[in-house]
C-alpha cells in the first residue's frame, strides 16, 4: 500500500471498554470516540491491536451488550473507505465472525506483516509471544480448548457474560496486571521476541500492544519495537505519515 499524500496510518490498542465499571468505561469511550473523530480527517487506515473490550465472547446469535457508539463509529470509518484492521487480544480471543460480517473489518488471530511506502511492519497484539507472559500462556491453553469453549457456550449468556467480565477484571493473570511493569530495554520480552524475528527477516517496525506501557526500543540501527500503551491511563497511540512512525499521547480534555 502506498500512502496517499497528507494521509496517515493510525495504531491503537488496549482500550478495555466495559472495565472497571460501566460508568467509568463510558467516560473512556467518549475520549476514544473524540480521537476517532479527529483521525478520520486524514486516516488512510486504522489498526486496532486487540483488547478493545475487556471481555468479548461471541455466541452463535449473541454478542455482548453495549459499545454501540464505538462499533457504529468503526462502521462509519469503513463506510467512508477507511480500512480498519483488528487483531485479537487475550481479552477477545473468542471472536468469530461478527466484526467481519457486520462491520466489514478483517480480524487477525496471529501477527501479520504489512508494507506501507516500502516500510515494513510486523503487527500483533503481543500476548503469548517471547520468553515471558507465563501466566497468560498457562491460561491460553484452557481458553482455546474446544471442550472448555463448548462448556462456556452452554451457560446462559446472562450468566456467562457476567462471569467472564468478573474474571477479566479481577483475575490478574487474565487481566495482565502482573506483567504491566517496565522490565528494562534488555529484558522486555516482546523486544526480545522482535530481535529473534529480525534474525529471520528484516522489518522496520514491530508494533504490539498488550503490555499497557507506551515504549519505543531500538532493536538495531534500522529497526524499532513500539508498544502502543493503553487507553486506560496513558491514552497513547502511534501514527505513520509515510516516512516516520511516532508514538503520541492524546490529550484528554
Amino acid at each position: 500500500m502506498n500512502l496517499p499524500k497528507n494521509k496517515k496510518i493510525y495504531f491503537a490498542s488496549d482500550q478495555h471498554f466495559g472495565a472497571p465499571t460501566p460508568n467509568l468505561s463510558k467516560e473512556r469511550e467518549q475520549i476514544f470516540l473524540k480521537w476517532l473523530e479527529k483521525i478520520e480527517q486524514d486516516a488512510a487506515a486504522l489498526f486496532l491491536l486487540g483488547d478493545l473490550f475487556d471481555f468479548w465472547f461471541e455466541y452463535k446469535t449473541v454478542v455482548p451488550k453495549g459499545f454501540v457508539r464505538i462499533l457504529g463509529k468503526l462502521a462509519s470509518l469503513v463506510d467512508q473507505g477507511i480500512p480498519v484492521h483488528y487483531f485479537v487480544g487475550n481479552h477477545d480471543l473468542w471472536m468469530k465472525d461478527y466484526f467481519q460480517k457486520e462491520l466489514n473489518i478483517p480480524v487477525y488471530f496471529k501477527p501479520q506483516e504489512f508494507t506501507f511506502n516500502n516500510t515494513t511492519f510486523f503487527i500483533g497484539h503481543g500476548d503469548g509471544l517471547g520468553p515471558n507472559d507465563l501466566g497468560y500462556k498457562r491460561m491460553k491453553k484452557l481458553f482455546t480448548n474446544p471442550v472448555a469453549k463448548w462448556l462456556f457456550k452452554a451457560i446462559h449468556p446472562d450468566i456467562g457474560m457476567r462471569l467472564g467480565h468478573y474474571l477479566s477484571v479481577k483475575n490478574k493473570i487474565i487481566s495482565g496486571d502482573e506483567d504491566a511493569v517496565f522490565l528494562g530495554e534488555e529484558n522486555e520480552w516482546l523486544a526480545l521476541y522482535a530481535k529473534r524475528k529480525l534474525k529471520e527477516k528484516h522489518r522496520d517496525y514491530f508494533i504490539f500492544g498488550h503490555r499497557h506501557i507506551p515504549m519505543q526500543i531500538e532493536l538495531n540501527q534500522d529497526s524499532k519495537y513500539i508498544n502502543l500503551g493503553d487507553w486506560i491511563s496513558n491514552y497513547t497511540y502511534a501514527e505513520f505519515d509515510g516516512d516516520h512512525l511516532e508514538l503520541k499521547k492524546w490529550e484528554v480534555s
